[in-house]
Formats: structure tokens, C-alpha cells, sequence
């Protein structure tokens, strides 16, 4: 027969266990705060990366390329004193989606062109903004 053990070392025992609980409690609320952070990043890297929008003057149009991951879009107002070309192109890859092109028989005015050029953008932005 063993001899009774004494009330202090029933004490200690349940305390121990107390901490031992209270411990593991402490590893699985960190442990699931962290899953809950790896999935936000995840979240976070996996939206698409922000448009990149350059704009140059050519002669007395503008050029507009918009880019997006492997996305891009092209828009090119070419201006003469007889007519104006509006070339706009998208391509992911090395795929064309669009090529297409249209000619006015007059010149465009600066602000037509800057109205053209804004509007192309927004649109761009409107239609990655849907998806």
C-alpha cells in the first residue's frame, strides 16, 4: 500500500496542470491568430498587381500604354492636318485580344485627343474594376 500523499503535493499538481492547460490554451489561440494571417496575405498577394498607365505626346497626338501583370493596352492617336488614326490594341501574353483601328478624315483637336485618350483609360480601369 502506498502512504497518502499529502494535501501540498496534491496542490502542486492541480496547479501544474492548471498551467499546463492554460499554456497549450495560449499555443492554440496564437497558433490559429497566425493560420488566420498567412491567409490574409494569401489574399493579398494573390489580387493582381495595380495598372501601370504611361502617357506621351507624339507629334500632335498622344500614346497611351497601360499595363497590368502580363495585361496590356495600347491606345495611339496619330494627328495630321488632313486626318487622325486611333489605333487601340489590348494583348495578354503575346496575344492580341483587340486590334483595332479607325480613321477620321479631319484632324482631332488637342482637347478630342486628351477626351479620347481619358476615356480609353477609364474604361480600362471600369472593365478591371468589374472583374
Amino acid at each position: 500500500m502506498l502512504p497518502p500523499r499529502s494535501s501540498s503535493f496534491v496542490l502542486r499538481t492541480i496547479r501544474s496542470s492548471a498551467c499546463r492547460l492554460a499554456v497549450l490554451g495560449l499555443i492554440l489561440v496564437l497558433n490559429t491568430v497566425e493560420v488566420f494571417d498567412q491567409g490574409a496575405q494569401a489574399v493579398d498577394s494573390a489580387a493582381p498587381p495595380e495598372l501601370q498607365i504611361d502617357i506621351s505626346k507624339i507629334g500632335l497626338g498622344k500614346e497611351v500604354v497601360i499595363t497590368q501583370g502580363n495585361k496590356e493596352w495600347f491606345m495611339r492617336v496619330e494627328v495630321t492636318p488632313e486626318n487622325s488614326v486611333v489605333v487601340r490594341q489590348e494583348k495578354q501574353g503575346e496575344r492580341y485580344l483587340l486590334d483595332e483601328s479607325e480613321m477620321h478624315d479631319r484632324a482631332m483637336t488637342a482637347a478630342e485627343v486628351d477626351a479620347a485618350i481619358t476615356d480609353f483609360i477609364n474604361s480600362v480601369k471600369t472593365r478591371q474594376k468589374v472583374k
